[in-house]
């Protein structure tokens, strides 16, 4: 990789400088596992010097008086060794996760997933491609982390069809996938992740709060549109223009390009093959069916699908989307595996899924750690003392919402830089920011949708993130002197602008009260 040779050519300066100083900084940060371990022990120590000073404060919420307990005594001691194997198996996200993806795994490993993005832009007219390549890696957050492996070099491969920089192409679907991870016309992993994190952060006030992983599903829809449309704006006004200022380089030769992939990691070009094409259409009719027999059975005021009085807001279907989510990628992917190939008997489905799961290891192992942390935070009090006590400042102080948001917003933006993983940030931060906007009338579905902007525009500006470098690996296959400075160049803009549509979508989106899902009011 010729990762140096750009910052050689030119000394870094203001902002590029910065970045470089932010990519050693986080360099030097341990494994988010040993952070979140570090963390503990730091919760540790401030939670013995509170309880020592008597810190306490009175829960507005219950009128009950929060005292600080501290991990470092006997009690401490007896929970962490007594409760590890509870906070872990009871640790939210944790069984959403893992159902959702037992049906994602079929979806991906039989390739449906890889060839429905395929499909999404091999027939697209060149003066849509780059706004098809944004909303395509919109949807492709359902396939959760692949969709970079799949996308990012199928965007090259696009935009080098049609005559265009390949350069460009992968830069659009990196940013696209990256920076607006969070938004999405679909149902994803990643909203089954957040609304766990946020449910248990409410529950320090709240015993009962419950945070549906639908109750950001409208903002997501319409901010996916959005994105896909700044993304194709800079990108044309912009970013095109600065790749063709670019000095000539020869571009590599063919062996050296890289191949997008199917399931089972042969070449695939853009075009779509008769089996894939009615594995497609089989997939799609199949899917239709399932969502039209879970609402016909809906549709009885008396029907068990439906939640206390007849409520379709707190029905199963809802409640419990992690398995209806499942079902629903199983079901395509099994009949589109069954039309290729890659899925010729029973056997084959619950071995895509133990695959699947395979690769959700480093997840697991992760979630070990932030639900130890957050256990002991829970535990100590300190998280709801400082809430509690955030509160009061911002009343006193006369903040309010608006304001109030743009504090999460500068904060999660500027941790994002070094902390690339959204579920273990918010599982940081969420702990606090949550139950402090709890107290000041703020839902915890309003705190999680602005979390979700931070947590995404910055994405695709820190080389902290392994799919930065990826995405760098594709570039240089076609212009080999590119560096992190080049590529940080051509996200940069479209980062920043995202960052700033997408925080204006959102005041427009709180100032008008349009409810951020089904059944979930903005105020």
């Amino acid at each position: 990789m010729a990762s140096n040779q750009t910052t050689e050519q030119a000394p870094l300066t203001g902002l590029m400088a910065l970045l470089v100083r932010i990519e050693r900084l986080g360099n030097k940060l341990p494994h988010p596992f040993w952070l979140f371990g570090v963390l503990s022990v730091v919760l540790a120590l401030v939670s013995w010097a509170l309880s020592a000073a008597g810190a306490s404060a009175l829960n507005p919420a219950s009128g009950k008086t929060v005292t600080v307990h501290s991990l470092v005594s006997g009690d401490g001691l007896r929970m962490m060794i007594n409760d590890a194997v509870t906070n872990y198996a009871t640790f939210p996200p944790l069984g959403t996760i893992l159902v959702v993806m037992l049906g994602v795994a079929v979806a991906d490993r039989s390739g449906m997933l890889p060839a429905m993005l395929r499909g999404a832009v091999a027939r697209v007219p060149a003066r849509w491609l780059t706004f098809t390549l944004a909303f395509t890696a919109m949807v492709a957050h359902a396939a959760s982390d692949a969709a970079y492996v799949v996308l990012v070099p199928l965007g090259a491969l696009a935009f080098k069809a049609v005559g265009r920089s390949p350069m460009l192409g992968a830069v659009v679907a990196f940013v696209s996938v990256s920076a607006g991870y969070d938004a999405s016309p679909l149902v994803t992993p990643t909203d089954a992740v957040l609304a766990g994190l946020t449910t248990a952060a409410a529950q320090t006030v709240d015993p009962g709060y419950v945070v549906n992983p639908l109750s950001n599903y409208f903002f997501s829809i319409g901010s996916s549109v959005v994105l896909a449309a700044v993304i194709t704006v800079v990108t044309e006004k912009v970013i095109a223009r600065r790749v063709a200022a670019m000095p000539d380089e020869p571009e590599p030769g063919d062996q050296d390009a890289p191949d997008a992939h199917d399931a089972a990691g042969s070449p695939a070009s853009l075009t779509l093959g008769a089996d894939e094409r009615r594995g497609l259409r089989n997939a799609g009719l199949a899917l239709l069916a399932y969502v039209v027999v879970v609402v016909a059975a809906m549709v009885p005021v008396s029907s068990p699908l439906r939640g206390e009085g007849g409520s379709i807001v707190q029905s199963p279907v809802l409640t419990g989307i992690a398995v209806v989510l499942a079902v629903a990628f199983l079901i395509a992917g099994a009949v589109y595996g069954r039309a290729v190939g890659t899925v010729r008997s029973g056997r084959d489905i619950p071995d895509h899924m133990a695959k699947g799961l395979r690769e959700m290891a480093p997840i697991l192992v992760l979630f070990f750690a932030i639900s130890q942390f957050l256990a002991y935070f829970k535990w100590t009090g300190v998280g709801e003392v400082m809430a509690i006590r955030g509160a009061d400042l911002l009343k006193s102080a006369g903040i309010t919402g608006p304001w109030a948001f743009l504090g999460i917003l500068l904060v999660c933006t500027l941790i994002n830089l070094l902390v690339t993983s959204g579920s273990a940030q918010w599982a940081l931060v969420g702990p606090v920011f949550v139950p402090m906007f709890m107290l000041l009338d703020i839902p915890p579905e309003v705190t999680q949708a602005v979390y979700r902007i931070a947590d995404s525009c910055t994405n695709a500006a820190t080389p902290m993130s392994a799919y930065f470098v990826m995405t760098l690996g594709v570039v240089q296959r076609y212009r080999r002197s590119a560096g992190i400075g080049t590529l940080l160049s051509l996200t940069l803009p479209l980062c920043l602008t995202m960052l700033a549509a997408w925080t204006l979508l959102f005041y427009a989106w709180w100032a008008l009260g349009i409810p951020l899902g089904p059944g979930v009011p903005v105020r």
